[in-house]
Parts: structure tokens; C-alpha cells; sequence
């Protein structure tokens, strides 16, 4: 699903209070680096931005190289909308005003599944992505951590799916194709054996494994009927997961499919899907705001 159509409902998702606490973390002094994994077209980078205080400079890294090719032209537009200064320079973004000093490095083509390129960490402030760690695995958010520790970067990882979701007028089928769905979540996504649901546990638990302090919030998306597009892109896709598991279902699937896009032609359409935010950071930076002492895991819902 593309960056245009779910940022807006990213954006009304995110944990705020999240994002300001581990903003509070981060160095003062100096640019902050900042590392944006699976960035897309930026939409993680430019909701981060205008959170951040003091000089920015962050690194794009994505596999698709038609995303990236979009990101200077997306960001600059975003910039621009809010009357910033913006200008392009070597393949980057230098974006300024109202205290925003931003610089988008040339983004990176890089495939982050073997995750062999580790210079990418090097000289971090903060580590960063959205709406990822579900596709990655347990493996990979080990390495991650074990990179984050290894830099001393702080991490924050929004929209995280959790397994849990939510459809209003209710159609029988719905706890079906959820689980169904769900199964197919823990496929491999380019990055070994997917831990989908099971993301922001492990997540917790690896970034716990190498000494850090974590903390997890709510980053639920509540869709009224105003989200059509994305409401019926999200739909035809928990479709597609749910056949590819469950080929013999398909017809029964296909139904399914039908009564819930009517609902979303008819504008009566009402989704919430489950999603957490999660923040890690080292013991070291512990003189930051007391909000920030949390306990590291907590069951699933």
C-alpha cells in the first residue's frame, strides 16, 4: 500500500507522547543522525521531522528504487505546502524553517533482508522505521538491536500490526479471514520467516536482550467512511493474504470480499486495526524524562 494513500491515517495513528518522549532522549548538541529503514517515499521521515528539535540530517534507505525516486520530489512538496525553505542539493532535500533544519541525504538502494551493510548504523542518534517490523524476523530485529547497541542509537518503530482488527457492519466471515490473514503475516517477506503479529513482542524482547529500556503504545488506525480508497486497498488485500493460504476458500472469500466493499461504497464502512508503537533506548540516557521508565513487555491483547 502506497505511502500517499495510509499516511494520513498513519499520522492520526502514531503515539504522540511516544514520539515526544523519545524525542526528549535524543542529543541536543550537534545534528542528530537519524537512519530511516524501509523509508519508502518518506512519509516516516517527514511525520518525524517537525517533532524533532535542532539541526536533522537523516539517510532514506528502501530496495525500491521507484519509492525512492519519489521521496525528493514528496518531500519537497511537503516542505513546501508549509512554507519552508527548501532546496535540492546532490540528490538530497535541505528543508528549512520555524526552528526545522532538516537535510534528506540521497536516499540509499539497499536490501535490507540479509542486512549485510551495517555502515549504515555507524554514527546513529536514532534508528527508525514505520509500519515494518511485522514483515522482518525475529533474527533481524536481533541484529537490529545488536547494531542499535553497538551505536548507542535509540530506536522508535511506529505502526506496528498487532493481529487485532476490527470491522462494523460485521460480516460472519470476519474472524475467519482475520486469522487467515494473520497466518500469512508469518510468511517470509524478503526478510526470513515473518513474525507478523508477534512483531512488537520480539521487538521488546530483543531490544531488552542487548540492555535497553523499552516502552510500547496504541498506534491504532480507526477508519470512518471518509477513508474509502484505503479502507478498499486494505480489503482487497486481507482478500489476496487470505486465499493464498486458504485456496480451497476462495469463493467463500471472494463473498466476503463483495459485502465488505459494498459497505464501503455505501459509506457505512467502519475498520480499526490493531497497531503499536515502540521505543527503545540505552540505560545511558536515562537522565531523560522520568515518563520514559516503563516496563519492557507486556502480554498481547
Amino acid at each position: 500500500m502506497k505511502d500517499v494513500k495510509r499516511e494520513p491515517a498513519d499520522v492520526a495513528a502514531r503515539s504522540v507522547p511516544l514520539t515526544r518522549a523519545i524525542a526528549d532522549l535524543l542529543p541536543r548538541e550537534g545534528p542528530l543522525r537519524a537512519l530511516d529503514l524501509a523509508t519508502g517515499t518518506g512519509s516516516n521521515i517527514r511525520y518525524l521531522a517537525a517533532h524533532l528539535a535542532g539541526e536533522q540530517t537523516w539517510l532514506p534507505v528502501d530496495r525500491d528504487a521507484a519509492l525512492l525516486e519519489e521521496l525528493p520530489v514528496r518531500m519537497s512538496s511537503w516542505a513546501a505546502a508549509r512554507a519552508y525553505d527548501v532546496s535540492v542539493e546532490a540528490g538530497g532535500v535541505a528543508i528549512r524553517g520555524d526552528g526545522l533544519r532538516c537535510r534528506v541525504a540521497e536516499p540509499r538502494r539497499l536490501d535490507l533482508g540479509a542486512l549485510t551493510d551495517t555502515t549504515i548504523f555507524s554514527g546513529c542518534h536514532l534508528v527508525t522505521a514505520s509500519a515494518l517490523l511485522d514483515l522482518v524476523s525475529a533474527s533481524w530485529l536481533s541484529a537490529v538491536a545488536r547494531q542499535c547497541r553497538a551505536s548507542g542509537a535509540a530506536a522508535l518503530f511506529a505502526l506496528t500490526y498487532n493481529g487485532q482488527s476490527s470491522s462494523v457492519p460485521v460480516e460472519p466471515e470476519d474472524e475467519m479471514i482475520r486469522e487467515l490473514m494473520n497466518r500469512h503475516q508469518k510468511t517470509d517477506k524478503g526478510f526470513g520467516t515473518a513474525a507478523g503479529p508477534d512483531a512488537t513482542d520480539d521487538a521488546a524482547r530483543c531490544f531488552s536482550a542487548v540492555g535497553y529500556r523499552v516502552r510500547r503504545e496504541s498506534s491504532d488506525w480507526v477508519l470512518g467512511p471518509e477513508t474509502r480508497d484505503l479502507q478498499r486497498g486494505l480489503i482487497e488485500g486481507w482478500a489476496q493474504a487470505a486465499v493464498e493460504i486458504a485456496p480451497r476458500q476462495s469463493a467463500l472469500v471472494d463473498d466476503w470480499l463483495a459485502r465488505r466493499l459494498a459497505h464501503v461504497d455505501a459509506g457505512r464502512s467502519h475498520l480499526t486495526v490493531g497497531h503499536e508503537d515502540l521505543a527503545a533506548w540505552p540505560p545511558s540516557r536515562d537522565s531523560g524524562p522520568e515518563r520514559m521508565e516503563t516496563p519492557v513487555l507486556r502480554p498481547r491483547r
